[in-house]
């Protein structure tokens, strides 16, 4: 199998270990960077996953590297890389809300997106820092890249929440459901009952109308409740398996239609805005939008979050 192309990691947090880890384990990439401000950090968890790499059978290189914010030295090993994933940034803290981690997290990205733009113009950005939503658009304009190029992970991650919880509440294997939230990564999350089936069959038909909307519900608050349980960091092994599939289909040029964090422009009426939708996604990002049906409700729910997103997206511009 040969493998291609170059990804790096920024931020050697608890997410950015284990997207490293699950990207070298794909063993579908050349060369995994993980970079992170810790002197030594990066380098002994690089050293650490490569030790690993005759156990489970993959050739990946992982290559460990101390950046300096201030001066930009150590950005130099990301260059020419194809595919970034942004992880840099404070998590949150039990009553914490996404939105509290705005302004300190916003310096971070800035910082981190024009590094990224010097060493590797052509590369495609996935943002994993919170607040999603605001961190995409911030990372876009920070970058100078084209906005197909930018895409967040949001609705991959609770996708994959609310059909394990599905798949949970009616004892069924999770392969079996299929389910999908749009929308913002939070507060204005808009998941989409009419495309969610068991089996095939529609979710309304197996479950009732008010056990739906506590699911709903929860996924909603899916990050919030793992933050309460661990005290201290936030999720991991969820996220970090959503931002390394976006990132696999990205180096294979799948044309996955995946929920993702996209720039939205004219569909479903909406213009302008970085929205959770379903997206078609390449080489080059994101290749096209996918508007899907959605009942009156859905879209209203939709057109929403997209002001909602619209209003703070505006305030990062100033960060």
């Amino acid at each position: 199998m040969s493998l291609n192309g170059k990804v790096t990691v920024v931020g050697a947090g608890f997410y950015g270990s284990t997207t490293a880890q699950r990207l070298a384990e794909y063993n579908v990439f050349e060369t995994v960077v993980l970079t992170d401000i810790l002197e030594g950090r990066p380098e002994g968890l690089a050293l650490d996953l490569n030790q690993s790499r005759p156990i489970e059978g993959f050739e990946t290189t992982v290559v460990g590297q101390t950046t300096d914010p201030a001066t930009g030295a150590g950005y130099e090993a990301t260059a020419g890389s194809d595919v970034v994933v942004v992880t840099a940034g404070l998590p949150r803290k039990p009553g914490m809300s996404r939105m509290d981690l705005i302004e300190v997290n916003a310096k971070i990205v800035r910082n981190v997106a024009e590094n990224l733009a010097q060493h590797s113009p052509n590369a495609v950005i996935i943002v994993v820092s919170n607040p999603l939503d605001e961190m995409t658009a911030l990372t876009q304009l920070a970058s100078g890249f084209p906005k197909q190029r930018v895409m967040g992970q949001a609705g991959m991650l609770d996708t994959a929440r609310f059909s394990n919880f599905v798949a949970v509440e009616l004892g069924v294997p999770v392969g079996s459901v299929q389910t999908l939230t749009l929308g913002s990564h939070g507060d204005t999350m808009v998941p989409v009952p009419s495309r969610c089936t068991v089996d095939g069959r529609p979710l309304s038909e197996m479950l009732p109308a008010d056990k739906v909307e506590e699911l709903v519900v929860r996924t909603r608050n899916g990050g919030a409740e793992v933050v309460a349980l661990l005290k201290t960091g936030s999720a991991y092994y969820a996220p970090s398996a959503a931002a390394a599939r976006m990132a696999k289909a990205v180096i294979e040029d799948a044309g996955a239609v995946m929920p993702v964090c996209a720039w939205v422009d004219g569909e479903y009426g909406i213009s302008g805005v970085y929205l959770g939708v379903e997206a078609e996604i390449g080489r080059e990002g994101v290749r096209r939008v996918v508007e899907g049906d959605l009942t009156e409700s859905e879209l209203a729910g939709l057109k929403e979050a997209a002001e909602a997103v619209r209003a703070k997206q505006a305030d990062v511009t100033d960060l």
